[in-house]
């Protein structure tokens, strides 16, 4: 049986067509399995896996927390780039924003710029916020001074005036030596010496008769 050589060119264009189709499909898909950013975040730790990027290339990765720590510094890598301890969060009492950049050293159009969000823990409460207590001010060391008593009321009324005497009441006797006492002393005593010069006179006389 002889078969047309139609035939067997229509067969050798179906197969090459075919390998033609798998070999796109095979380059394709290439590609998409390169340069893959495998990672997880939790409410407490961050993971990575990077994987089936450039050996022949320098990469870059970096990890933080928008606003806050920067968990892993920019480092280098080369094919992959695996975290063997868990990047760990701060704590934290809201939910945090998380950011991975990759910088793929053999082509910009495989870096990446992601963002997850890292929930609050269960059972986490806030920190109570310390209190700055005010110092108090220094005793001083000097006595305290008593308090003046306070105004009686019967000291602040007045005190009666004293009466005044009357016009019309009669005058008191007067008591005590008088202005007049030595004038008389004096009148006395000249009296006295002129008796005695008087009877001096008359025994002079007598003694002169006799």
């Amino acid at each position: 049986m002889t078969i047309p050589r139609r035939s067997w060119r229509g067969a050798g264009a179906f197969a090459a067509a075919a390998v033609v189709g798998l070999a796109g499909g095979v380059l394709s898909a290439g590609p998409a399995a390169a340069h893959t950013p495998t990672w997880a975040v939790t409410c407490s730790e961050v993971t990575l896996n990077l994987t089936q990027y450039s050996a022949d290339a320098t990469n870059q990765v970096t990890v933080s927390v928008e606003g806050g720590d920067v968990l892993l510094p920019t480092t280098e890598f080369g094919r992959e780039y695996s975290t063997t301890t868990p990047l760990q969060l701060p704590k934290h009492d809201k939910e945090l924003t998380v950011r991975l950049v990759v910088k793929a050293g053999d082509d910009d159009k495989y870096s990446v710029d992601q963002t997850k969000t890292a929930p609050v823990c269960e059972g986490t409460t806030p920190e109570p916020t310390p209190t700055v207590e005010t110092p108090s001010a220094t005793p001083s060391t000097e006595p305290a001074k008593p308090e003046a008593p306070a105004p009686s009321e019967t000291a602040t009324e007045a005190a009666p005036a004293p009466a005044e005497p009357s016009s019309s009441a009669p005058d008191l006797a007067e008591t005590g030596s008088s202005s007049a006492t030595p004038v008389i002393g004096g009148a006395a005593l000249a009296v006295l010496l002129a008796g005695g010069g008087i009877l001096w006179s008359v025994r002079k006389r007598r003694s002169v008769q006799h």
